[in-house]
């Protein structure tokens, strides 16, 4: 039983409004298999979206670059692994996001090798994007629709980042944007957990710690990642619900309780 039972339920519809923004689903639904040039996948450690992208280019034959070297998520994908019913077998230990993704993708999926683009070196969001386009120019390749496939809790601030690198190229990509899920938590019996019990996810705690993070790195301030800030990404609207929503557990004395015990065990 989480301590997050104790959470209210305006306190709850901000968090959903503020992880399904962060998600950044173009539409709600995945773009048609015809409308990407070429995949990339982030390297993350959230099995759902990471299913998605496999399926997206199992299903489409478009290429699939997967981005993703020893970063800050490498140890919670290289755990997701190593207790999965099917993916437990692969040696994962001291592997690049990119490596242990790709050799699921061969391996389980059956995704030919020769159709996977793999980037091992990039550590962050900002490297994901960096790296993503050094290989691409390096392979003489110009796609001109992206879809872009992230952990739902950073996938605005993927799509920001991605456009920023490629602010001065000649041509621009079109960037999708769908992160193979969009996290809804609800209240289900005496707990709470995620609508339909998705496998291979975030512990509630860190979900929430994750996507009340990526406010101040999107806002365009001087503390912030946008223009006025450390011009990382693009600048980015913060529709003044999200805003509202973030406030909202900002003030939330029992949430914040919840969020620093976790902090400190």
């Amino acid at each position: 039983m989480t301590a997050l039972t104790c959470l209210s339920k305006a306190t709850l519809e901000a968090i959903n409004t503020l992880g399904h923004w962060l998600a950044d689903n173009d539409s709600g639904v995945p773009p048609a298999q015809q409308e990407a040039d070429l995949i990339v996948l982030a390297g993350n450690a959230v099995l759902p979206t990471i299913e998605f992208a496999y399926d997206f280019a199992k299903q489409s034959g478009r290429p699939l670059l997967i981005s993703g070297g020893i970063g800050h998520s490498t140890h919670y994908l290289q755990a997701l692994i190593s207790r999965h019913s099917r993916y437990h077998s692969l040696m994962v230990n001291g592997l690049s996001e990119a490596a242990i993704l790709k050799d699921i993708a061969v391996k389980f999926w059956a995704i030919p090798a020769e159709q996977i683009i793999a980037e091992t070196a990039s550590a962050n969001c900002g490297q994901n994007a960096q790296f993503t386009r050094a290989k691409l120019d390096r392979l003489n390749l110009a796609p001109l629709n992206v879809l872009l496939i992230q952990d739902p809790t950073m996938q605005r601030r993927t799509r920001a980042t991605f456009a920023r690198v490629w602010q001065d190229a000649q041509v621009k990509p079109r960037w999708l944007s769908f992160s193979g899920m969009l996290p809804t938590l609800e209240r289900q019996g005496d707990g709470i957990g995620f609508a339909g019990s998705p496998s291979g996810v975030w512990p509630l705690e860190r979900y929430i710690s994750l996507i009340c993070g990526e406010i101040p790195r999107l806002r365009d301030d001087a503390d912030g990642y946008g223009p006025n800030g450390r011009d990382f990404i693009v600048h980015v609207d913060i529709p003044d619900e999200v805003m509202a929503a973030w406030h909202l557990l900002q003030d939330d004395k029992r949430l914040t309780q919840i969020l620093v015990g976790r902090a400190l065990t």
